[in-house]
């Protein structure tokens, strides 16, 4: 069982099971948090900005100015 960063929800998985990369969801809080490292476990805390930061196309400003 893994306990949540945020809120010390116990999380229902294993911490074998875990790969670095995974991300993982509390189920109390609804916080993500991606895994950096198995050994030992550390979580790292995912906003929802940087998400949609990589998620973004440049707009139109951005990419003319890449241009010049």
């Amino acid at each position: 069982m893994l306990t949540c960063p945020e809120c010390d929800s116990q999380i229902d998985l294993e911490e074998e099971e875990l790969d670095e990369g995974d991300l993982i969801t509390c189920d109390e809080c609804a916080a993500e948090f991606r895994v950096v490292s198995v050994d030992p476990l550390e979580l790292e805390a995912i906003d929802e900005d940087d998400e949609e930061e990589e998620d973004e196309e440049p707009d139109e400003d951005e990419e003319e100015d890449r241009w010049r």
